[in-house]
């Protein structure tokens, strides 16, 4: 008799056990369909990890077909489906890069959760025969000066910092942003990045029946069970004692073992195909592969190392224990396959082998206890529909594009100071200096590090060549709690962005779309709409998506998480020497500003300060001329017109300019036309443009190829001293700044060295952690 039945016998009893584990009525009524049969125990902990929305996507998987995913003509070797998306570098060489969340585990174990999440987006790199080389975080987080914000806070940073600092792999960039929405939910998400011959690419496939099925790594243990794959999956009170046994527990010096053996194996030929056990397990590990390759495997749980006596068959079946690969092998190349293990100080044990009946058949003690198709427990999961409607109050966005009229200026700004205004924005948790965390992390070992973190777009050397990769990570949250197209568009906008300012060729994205819970119809608009949103931006920008991971049910008691839309790009630069930063790097050259301003304060960092009008809107995205601003920062680059480039983003333009001057050390003279008003010129955050700084000779070369894009372009002053000073004039019929008698604003006149300063101190204030010693910050 299985549990299902005996619940059903005794409905006074406990919950029926597949209510218990997550499944609802009609998934259980799907999975009879599927075996044809009632499912037993076992079987049935496994349909509930493998159908979680971690595992399954069972909400998201029909949105997600429609994102543009590339071909071998844009250079995709593999994309959506694999562990990690790779893409053709040249010269014979690829990089492979994801993003994953790991939000619940790190709510309940902070250090943990993030370490366990820096693991297995670097197990996601190596399995496709790629060397790790970076990771990025992106963290979000509650109110900073709340007392369980700032145990999370640490507790992440030191996770992700210990992890990746002891693997040897260099965290190189990410994001820190503070929200309240966050304060019950925060958001780990990680990317990794990675770099293979493309003669080495390997997938995660069972091929051959008769293959043997080899587990290599750590012993399998109860940490972790249900970790991922259920905490990821349900919304959850942080402080349920609950939960926490089910954070799985790393450990970075077996993962350095691990990534060594791994890239021998696939060096040597040894493997034909190689799975990470994360969410799932072996369940899942086992599954994927035969699914993906059309076949079955015959599993002999008994063979399994194991930590812990007594444990269950589901246990070992679902454990999430970390460090653990799975490995297929020509039954001639076991040999090989133990003493590369062996001689990495790594425990391997052949577990099965490869079928041609597509089922997942598990013994133990000699007799049968599970058989399921692959196909039921991956391809063939259940697909939910769910309904998707606004919110009855939204405000009527603009279409995408187009002008939001009237909306510019009704936030307060009478009596604004710009200079007071601009010094609050750089001391705020939101823009400070994150170096009080980033130098937690090891941003330089493996010397591949060209600009690590603080100064926008992380840049890699590509040992042995001339080129270097380009990376970062960006989501524009905010917007997208008022029009969630446009704030997913606006994050691969500026992602984007930050990579071509750099003179690079983005190569694609990968994402991580951080939402609530499906089920309520609002939150489902959010996503649907959010894939929108990022699919037209792909297709406008020319960019394959090849990869990424979809977390939902990011909600606590006090409600839902705005709709986050983290994007991860990789871009690639043929020539290093070629590189073009953001910091001002010479006195005399030319400040211009290509692009401009348009109304709309919403969702910006000033609004967040002075507090918004309820009528206002964000400003528009023209996704063409988006392009076109990247194609004019590429070209500028390539032929050496530009000293610097920094986009507008956010704190607004007045930010920017702070930035550049504190990185390069330098102030700057400048002036500025309102077009708008002093707060929508100043710190509104329209996109799409850039702050070019040039050597007064090529001033007039960067001015015509900005028209020859089509691009509005107007010189605001020159580098020089030690002083920021700004000031504002309205603009007359043309556009052209009018006399000095038409000040509308007093001017921006600060020290560069004051705003470094507070700059400086931000987060350690708003943390209450201890000041950061003074040291430079210019590259």
């Amino acid at each position: 008799m299985t549990m299902v039945e005996r619940s059903a016998e005794s409905p006074a009893a406990a919950p029926p056990l597949h209510r218990a584990l997550g499944i609802t009525d009609h998934e259980l009524a799907a999975i009879r369909a599927r075996l044809g049969r009632d499912p037993n125990d076992v079987e049935l902990a496994m349909f509930s990890v493998m159908w979680s929305e971690h595992c399954s996507y069972k909400s998201s998987k029909p949105l997600l077909r429609t994102l543009p995913t590339g071909s071998a003509a844009d250079g995709v070797v593999a994309g959506p489906g694999e562990n990690a998306g790779v893409i053709s570098i040249g010269d014979g060489l690829a990089v492979a890069f994801k993003i994953e969340s790991h939000n619940h585990p790190s709510a309940v174990e902070p250090y943990q959760g993030a370490a366990t999440g820096v693991g297995g987006i670097l197990r996601d790199i190596f399995t496709m025969g790629a060397r790790p080389i970076a990771v990025l975080d992106a963290l979000r987080f509650g109110d900073p000066s709340d007392t369980r914000t700032r145990h999370l806070v640490d507790g992440v940073v030191r996770g992700v910092g210990g992890y990746g600092n002891c693997v040897g792999v260099p965290t190189v960039g990410g994001e820190l942003v503070f929200d309240p929405s966050y304060q019950g939910n925060p958001l780990v998400n990680v990317m990794a990045i990675g770099l293979l011959e493309e003669r080495l690419l390997t997938l995660a496939q069972a091929p051959g029946p008769g293959n043997l099925v080899i587990l290599f790594g750590s012993a399998t243990g109860r940490d972790g069970i249900g970790g991922a794959s259920v905490l990821a999956s349900a919304t959850f009170t942080h402080d349920d004692p609950s939960k926490r046994p089910s954070v799985q527990v790393g450990d970075p010096f077996a993962e350095k073992l691990l990534i060594e053996a791994s890239l021998e194996l696939i060096e040597r030929g040894l493997v034909e195909g190689l799975q990470d056990l994360g969410a799932a397990g072996i369940t899942c590990a086992t599954s994927e592969t035969a699914d993906r390759a059309g076949t079955g495997m015959a599993i002999d749980l008994d063979a399994v190392p194991r930590r812990e006596p007594g444990m269950a068959a589901f246990e070992v079946l679902i454990s999430e224990s970390q460090e653990r690969m799975l490995a297929v092998v020509r039954p001639e190349r076991e040999a090989d396959v133990r003493e590369v293990c062996a001689r990495w100080g790594i425990p391997c044990a052949t577990i099965g082998t490869v079928t041609g009946d597509g089922d997942i058949a598990v013994t133990e003690a000699g007799h049968e206890i599970v058989r399921i198709p692959a196909a039921a427990l991956t391809s063939d999961a259940i697909v939910l529909q769910h309904l998707a409607a606004p919110p009855a109050r939204r405000r009527p966005a603009p279409a995408p594009g187009a002008p939001d009229a009237g909306a510019s200026d009704r936030l307060p700004e009478r009596g604004m100071d710009p200079g007071a205004v601009l010094t609050a924005l750089l001391g705020s948790p939101a823009l400070a200096s994150r170096r009080p965390v980033f130098e937690q992390y090891d941003s330089t070992v493996q010397v591949n590090t060209v600009v690590g973190p603080g100064h926008g777009a992380a840049v890699l050397r590509v040992k042995g060549t001339t080129k270097a990769l380009v990376a970062t990570t960006d989501a524009n949250a905010p917007v997208g709690a008022i029009d969630p197209w446009l704030g997913a568009a606006l994050s691969v906008a500026e992602a984007t962005r930050n990579v071509s300012m750099t003179g690079a060729r983005p190569l694609g994205v990968t994402n991580c779309l951080n939402y609530g819970d499906p089920t309520r119809p609002e939150a489902f608009w959010q996503l649907s709409e959010a894939v929108r949103g990022l699919g037209d931006a792909c297709r406008a920008l020319g960019l394959p998506v090849t990869g990424g991971n979809v977390s939902l049910n990011n909600e606590s008691p006090a409600g839902a998480i705005l709709p986050t839309p983290e994007i991860g790009v990789v871009g690639l630069l043929d020539d290093v020497e070629g590189l073009v930063g953001p910091a001002f790097a010479a006195d005399d050259d030319a400040v211009l500003l290509v692009g401009e301003a348009s109304p709309g304060l919403a969702g910006s960092e000033y609004a967040r300060l002075a507090g918004g009008a309820a009528e206002d809107g964000p400003p528009p995205l023209d996704l063409d001329r988006e392009r076109r601003v990247q194609a004019f920062a590429r070209e500028a680059a390539g032929r050496g017109l530009t000293a610097s480039m920094q986009d507008v983003s956010g704190g607004g333009l007045a930010v920017a300019l702070a930035e550049s001057a504190m990185w390069g050390g330098r102030g700057a003279t400048l002036r500025i036309a309102v077009a708008h008003s002093p707060a929508v010129d100043l710190f509104g955050e329209s996109p799409s443009r850039i702050v070019v700084t040039a050597q007064p000779r090529h001033a007039a070369a960067l001015q015509l190829l900005a028209r020859q894009f089509g691009l509005p372009v107007e010189t605001l002053g020159v580098v020089g001293g030690d002083r920021l000073v700004i000031e504002l004039h309205g603009a007359g019929a043309t556009g052209a700044v009018e006399e000095r008698g038409s000040r509308v604003a007093d001017p921006i006149d600060i020290a560069v060295a004051d705003l470094a300063h507070t700059w400086e101190h931000g987060l350690a204030r708003a943390l209450d952690w201890e000041a950061p010693a003074a040291a430079p910050e210019g590259r």
